[in-house]
């Protein structure tokens, strides 16, 4: 199944983005669930669409309109100031994931399947629609299949990428997966992922307009990602706040944004 869809979105190219402008087009609709009205309101000022809040290393909140929540990287080490209604994971290495999440966040999603075999999860709460491409981790934490997962998360007419752990570039089938991506999280670490170059190649093959460096350690290791990023002809801003109000119509074009909490 994932397959044929990936194929689909290849073979549609550009008539994707006008077809179904809508969302980022690739998976086929999930069924949509009828779920509680959020207890916090995100109330987010008139024209905003989402916002994103860097918590640190890879983990960010996002927030929707209707007061959707959502944690990237879920672990026990660093908190959100509130409990989500849902939260994805990876499991690299303990600063992704927790076996241990509060049995109060009514979603839990994982990017590997313990049981085996693909992780696959299309999750609609309220505004907010959450997918997922799974990928592979290799290297000194092991060979990996399957364990690490791309989510997608698609607010409004805004698409959203976390890369989780990502180990490799991206084959054509995850592309028609992952579909149009408008703002992607990228891991630039240059170590523990892949080399800072390879993480470039995957983002001009992504094509977001807006990135956002994330897992990294240290004003070096950043420094040197933005250097790469802007000979390859992209604008590089810093922001004074780790708060972000996103809108189709303000979005950045071909920008690196540094968001403050690494």
């Amino acid at each position: 199944m994932r397959l044929a869809v990936a194929l689909l979105a290849l073979f549609l190219g550009p008539l994707a983005t006008t077809a179904f402008a809508g969302g980022c087009f690739p998976v086929a609709e999930a069924p949509r669930r009828i779920l509680p009205v959020a207890v916090r309101l995100a109330a987010l000022p008139e024209g905003a669409t989402v916002k994103l809040t860097f918590l640190g290393h890879s983990t960010f909140l996002i927030e929707t309109a209707e007061g959707a929540s959502a944690v990237t990287d879920h672990n026990d080490y660093i908190r959100p100031p509130f409990l989500p209604r849902v939260v994805t994971m990876n499991n690299a290495h303990d600063t992704h994931y927790t076996n241990r999440p509060d049995p109060r966040i009514e979603h839990v999603l994982r990017g590997w399947n313990p049981a085996g075999g693909w992780a696959e999860h299309d999750l609609v709460v309220q505004d907010l629609r959450i997918r997922n491409v799974p990928t592979a981790v290799h290297g000194r934490f092991g060979d990996q299949a399957l364990s690490n997962s791309i989510f997608v998360f698609e607010v409004g007419d805004i698409c959203i990428a976390h890369l989780g752990h990502l180990h490799h570039p991206l084959t054509e089938a995850q592309l028609g997966e992952l579909g149009r991506i408008d703002v992607l999280m990228a891991p630039i670490d240059g170590a523990y992922t892949m080399n800072q170059e390879a993480m470039l190649e995957v983002i001009e093959q992504i094509r977001p307009q807006l990135v956002l460096p994330m897992h990294y350690f240290g004003p070096s290791t950043l420094d040197r990602f933005l250097r790469l990023a802007e000979a390859a002809g992209w604008r590089i801003e810093r922001a004074a706040s780790p708060e972000l109000l996103l809108a189709r119509a303000t979005l950045p074009v071909r920008t690196v944004l540094v968001l403050p909490g690494s």
